[in-house]
């Protein structure tokens, strides 16, 4: 952290566009107010929301300066005068609770409210600690708290080699469900089946609706988890068995498709919108989601992928690598 006259290096974007409006900028190193604390950050968990946040097709529009980033890890620097749950010199990580149009975890140091840090087990690193509560917090959410996911169940998982996909293959592992895993390219295949999932569908090569018929025995799948949108919410609708719940937590395709009503009428199903804000802006849930979470690294069943580092100074090429869709897993950049 660059001291020198109090002062601190974040990432600000002035407009929206590519991975290169994304700036390291000298600030000054604010306080903390009475419910917020500061970090002096470690590590920072690159996010999908952010890409779509700093392109402008996000939940919400940036405002300029905007800020940037839902997840660090690192050592707690400065409280205000009302915070009680964490003290200096406390390892945390941030829980995604709150708008980048307040608060973002790109820089040297961050300020973020309360309820939006907490200490992390003890086992796990810095780059570890800032890789588990948005994928396994979002996989929660549209599995355990949506879903109502339960042994047994038939889980298809799109988008499968992403952080929240991995995550949503081991959640549904340690509750005895069938996971299966769909991803483009045949040469993710083994590396979703080395991650735990008893099938995975190459959508490029395969037929979607026919491999799950034949993986169900003709039942159809219980639960669908999909960020992807468009055309895949069609395939679901038709590899759906009956009064199966299709939880959708994204659009990677914003294009708009023509309504499956028939299925939908014919099969009884529940297609239901989802976010993760929905999990940890309420207190209650935040609590159930983090106590599932923490339960699952103490016990092993739940343990965060990484998939590659990046520098504080190559946080353009970080977006850029998430851009590519070539990660399999967490994209962390170090800060040193």
């Amino acid at each position: 952290m660059n001291t020198k006259e109090n002062k601190t290096r974040i990432v600000r974007f002035h407009e929206t566009g590519e991975a290169e409006v994304l700036k390291i900028e000298e600030v000054p190193l604010e306080e903390p107010k009475a419910n917020e604390v500061r970090i002096k950050v470690e590590a920072i968990g690159l996010n999908r929301a952010e890409v779509a946040f700093r392109a402008g097709n996000y939940l919400e529009q940036p405002k300029f300066p905007s800020k940037i980033g839902y997840e660090a890890s690192g050592v707690v620097d400065a409280i205000g005068s009302e915070v009680q749950s964490v003290k200096v010199g406390d390892k945390v990580s941030t829980i995604p609770s709150f708008s980048m149009n307040d608060y973002g975890t790109y820089g040297e140091t961050a300020i973020l409210p309360e309820h939006a840090v907490t200490t992390y087990p003890a086992q796990l690193s810095a780059v570890e600690a800032t890789s588990i509560w948005m994928p396994f917090t979002t996989a929660y959410g549209g599995l355990i708290e949506n879903g109502k996911l339960k042994k047994d169940d038939f889980v298809l998982i799109t988008a499968a080699s992403s952080s929240v996909g991995l995550a949503a293959i081991q959640i549904t592992k340690s509750k005895g469900g069938i996971a299966i895993a769909t991803t483009r390219k045949e040469e993710k295949k083994q590396y979703l089946l080395d991650a735990g999932a008893d099938h995975v569908i190459v959508t490029d090569d395969e037929d979607l609706v026919e491999r799950t018929q034949e993986i169900t025995d003709g039942n159809g799948i219980d639960i669908s988890f999909d960020p992807i949108g468009a055309e895949m919410v069609a395939s679901l609708t038709k590899a759906a068995g009956e009064e199966s719940k299709i939880i959708q937590y994204g659009s990677l395709t914003t294009k708009n498709v023509d309504y499956p009503l028939f299925p939908i009428l014919s099969k009884r199903l529940t297609i239901k919108g989802y976010i993760l804000l929905d999990i940890t802006t309420d207190k209650e849930k935040r609590k159930k989601a983090k106590d599932f979470v923490v339960k699952g690294i103490e016990e092993g069943s739940l343990t965060p992928t990484i998939d590659k580092t990046f520098a504080f100074e190559k946080i353009v090429d970080a977006h850029k690598y998430m851009e590519s869709n070539q990660q399999k897993g967490k994209i962390v950049v170090v800060v040193n």
